[in-house]
């Protein structure tokens, strides 16, 4: 079994409440990848999760540490929290580029798994920037420069189109996606799962590692209730953190 260190997934949200002359507000604090990270642990990979705001706490800030985990997956969060500690951004003092890191760890013979979402790839309004960063050296696409989403909101089942060890067996038909990140896949990366025409699961390697990209999210908004319950879910991830932890 692998050792994964799980990174995003999280958000606050500030709420405006107006009524009349008055308003107050409100904030809440959610995590999205309960399913996905209980599916891993259930198969029996050794789970560390980080959420968002934490990133510059636990996430390491050494090849040293990165050593302790076989595969990254990093989730809807941008660039912008592995690169700007608060003591770079508010301070001024230079500290470790936490996207480099994490390519090296891959380069050297680790695994790598980027879920798309509003803050992966390229993101809403371009504001996640993994094209411009070290790491996008390792992923299995090509990150667009611009805002990359692709709302799909009537829903549209993704369908396997390779045969692959990761999809060997699964239904040939998934239940419907609603949106994902355009990506383009590097040469020698395989795409085993389409969504709409785009890429959506695509692997390659990297160095000694293995890198995998999918363009929609792991839970909701982009993956309603119907992927979450599928029995296929936990299969596919379970294959996908093994593949990419060389099993």
């Amino acid at each position: 079994m692998a050792r994964v260190l799980v990174v995003g997934e999280s958000w606050f949200v500030y709420s405006v409440h107006q009524k009349g002359f008055d308003a107050f507000y409100t904030s809440v604090y959610e995590e999205g990848g309960t399913v996905f990270l209980q599916a891993l642990r259930d198969r029996g990979h050794e789970v560390t999760y980080v959420p968002s705001h934490q990133i510059h706490e636990r996430v390491p800030a050494t090849a040293e540490d990165f050593a302790a985990f076989d595969v990254v997956v990093i989730s809807d969060v941008g660039a912008n929290s592995f690169q700007l500690p608060p003591q770079t951004f508010a301070s001024s003092v230079p500290a470790p580029d936490k996207s480099e890191l994490v390519r090296a760890h891959v380069e050297g013979g680790a695994g790598l798994l980027m879920v798309g979402g509003y803050l992966t790839f390229s993101g809403i309004d371009a504001k996640a920037r993994w094209g411009r960063t070290p790491l996008a050296a390792a992923l299995p696409v090509q990150v667009l420069d611009r805002d990359d989403r692709v709302e799909l909101p009537a829903g549209v089942p993704p369908r396997v189109v390779a045969e692959h060890d990761v999809v060997a067996g699964l239904d040939p038909t998934w239940p419907a996606l609603l949106g994902l990140n355009e990506l383009v896949p590097k040469p020698g990366s395989t795409v085993v799962a389409e969504c709409g025409e785009h890429p959506l699961l695509v692997l390659g390697t990297y160095g000694s590692g293995r890198s995998a990209a999918f363009a929609s999210d792991i839970a909701p908004h982009w993956a309603p209730p119907p992927f979450l319950e599928w029995t296929g879910y936990p299969e596919l991830w379970d294959r996908v953190v093994s593949w990419l932890a060389g099993s």
